[in-house]
């Protein structure tokens, strides 16, 4: 892991224990072992009761085998290659490390227990170093290569969590990306059930599709819930320019579609419905359809386009040229008028659909007088004849006239 001498290694080379001190060292490394996992466990709180059974004693054998590699350093300070006795430690404390953030604590308490463990062994092996005999100035020496040492092993810990992290972080990022395509891809439930599960991602109950700009991202993510899911993909049919992000966001049903529009205000987003989570490919395709179709937004520009709003829209728009079909199908009886007029007669016979023939409100929408509305629908009855009162062409009619196009030249 180390290639090069480490400061360990040089203090190392300043100090020699003869061989009755070092006895004297490994015979105490069993009870500085168990006193210094007793002392970790009682003053930090990550591993209080965590540290029992054959936990317990395969940390205690850990500590032995970092204290007798310490004695082994100290006691082959000529070597050629000073590192090598303490290369296993090392080794064994990155794996320490990558453990630990496997197992879910965090580096603040594998420093803490770094702390605790290199104060117990200093005070466990001084003991013994005096009572043998060691020159104050020798005790003083040990002492700084001992810290050395655990400094030595607290870095290469803090370097096997840390990239335990990022590895993981990495892979669950890359599981995540890929649970996000297959629900927007449509895959089948038992496929995407493996890959939350792969991903340690909560099922939840529905999912719904937002589309909002990236540059809005951020603040939009802090006030979801963090499992929402992000596709990382751009979005077909759409300007590259726009740099738009797909959000999954889990349960935002019922009254919480209330809370993320709110959340979403500001943001220019387009809201899909809610649907069961493994169903979401639909809440996205309503969306990116209200997207593309440039749906007018309820309020002021600054509320999200919520596609709950516009379902008719949305419905005739999903064979465009069937409804061009029909719209011209219908019409066929203004086909003889001039442009103009037959727009006016169109429009007038839309709003008198959708206001089941009340004049004065067919009046106030298009703001003519009300003799206005009935001289223009005794020209429609005129064209349409008794077909104006047979349900059928009714519904033909409200259909086609539900999204009027403009008239094709002015008046």
């Amino acid at each position: 892991m180390m290639s090069e001498e480490s400061g360990a290694s040089r203090h190392a080379a300043r100090l020699e224990l003869d061989e009755l001190m070092a006895a004297r060292l490994r015979a105490v490394l069993p009870l500085v072992a168990e006193r210094t996992v007793t002392a970790i466990t009682a003053e930090v709180p990550a591993y209080s009761g965590t540290l029992t059974g054959q936990m317990r004693e395969k940390i205690e054998n850990a500590v032995r085998i970092a204290l007798d590699t310490f004695l082994q350093l100290v006691g082959r300070p000529q070597e050629a290659d000073p590192s090598t006795p303490l290369a296993p430690a090392l080794e064994a404390a990155y794996a320490l490390g990558s453990g630990e953030a496997r197992s879910g604590r965090s580096m603040d308490a594998l420093l803490a227990a770094y702390r605790v463990g290199a104060r117990v062994s200093w005070r466990e092996v001084s003991a013994t170093t005096v009572r043998g005999g060691l020159p104050a100035s020798t005790v003083a020496e040990f002492a700084e290569l001992l810290f050395a040492y655990i400094d030595e092993l607290s870095a290469a810990s803090v370097a096997g969590h840390a990239d335990e992290l990022t590895s993981a972080g990495r892979a669950r990022r890359r599981y995540l990306e890929r649970l996000t395509q297959q629900l927007l891809a449509g895959e089948a439930e038992e496929v995407l059930r493996r890959s939350a599960e792969r991903a340690d991602w909560p099922v939840p109950q529905t999912l719904t599709v937002v589309l909002l700009p990236r540059s809005g991202l951020r603040a939009v993510l802090a006030a979801l819930s963090p499992h929402t899911l992000e596709s990382g993909e751009e979005m077909p049919g759409v300007e590259p320019g726009e740099e738009l992000a797909v959000l999954l966001v889990p349960d935002a049903h019922g009254g919480r579609r209330r809370q993320l529009t709110r959340a979403l205000h500001g943001h220019r987003a387009v809201l899909g419905p809610a649907r069961p989570w493994h169903r979401v490919a639909g809440s996205y395709e309503r969306a990116a359809r209200a997207l593309l179709l440039g749906l007018p937004r309820a309020g002021r520009e600054a509320a999200p386009l919520d596609t709950e709003q516009h379902l008719a829209e949305l419905l005739l728009s999903t064979d465009p040229e069937a409804l061009a079909d029909l719209r011209a199908q219908v019409l066929r009886p203004l086909a003889a008028l001039p442009p103009a007029t037959a727009h006016r007669l169109a429009e007038t016979l839309r709003s008198w659909l959708l206001h089941q023939g009340r004049r004065d409100e067919v009046a106030a929408e298009l703001f003519v007088h009300p003799q206005t509305v009935r001289y223009r629908m005794a020209k429609v009855r005129e064209l349409y004849g008794d077909r104006l009162h047979e349900p059928a062409t009714v519904l033909d009619l409200t259909l086609a006239l539900a999204v009027l196009p403009p008239p094709s030249e002015p008046d």
